[in-house]
């Protein structure tokens, strides 16, 4: 019995065929996910093929990575025990941060 994917999978298996500069197409995405043993929608297929037409992807991924990268940057540099609560503060919010990073590509899916 094959697995139902959520919009995560589809998502993957897009990076996934970007990262290995294959063409980003329907037949593309739903081989992926067979092979993986999953079964895909096809018009949640067709509608991420879709969304991915205007988006350039290296650029989103840099985006969705650097929002992060450069939240903990102050926190680092900061150091001392004086700073230890900010620290702290700042720690807490980096989460939301990261997942508000992320939350655009899946926006674009779903």
């Amino acid at each position: 019995m094959k697995k139902k994917v959520n919009e995560m999978e589809y998502v993957y298996a897009a990076m996934l065929l970007h990262s290995a500069e294959k063409d980003i197409d329907d037949k593309a995405i739903s081989s992926v996910l067979k092979a993986a043993g999953v079964e895909a929608d096809g018009a949640r297929v067709k509608a991420l093929v879709a969304s991915l037409g205007s988006v350039d992807i290296d650029e989103a991924m840099a985006t969705a990575v650097a929002a992060p990268v450069a939240s903990a940057a102050p926190a680092a540099a900061s150091g001392g025990a004086a700073d230890a609560a900010p620290a702290q503060e700042e720690a807490a919010e980096e989460p939301e941060e990261e997942a508000g990073g992320f939350e655009g590509l899946g926006s674009l899916f779903g």
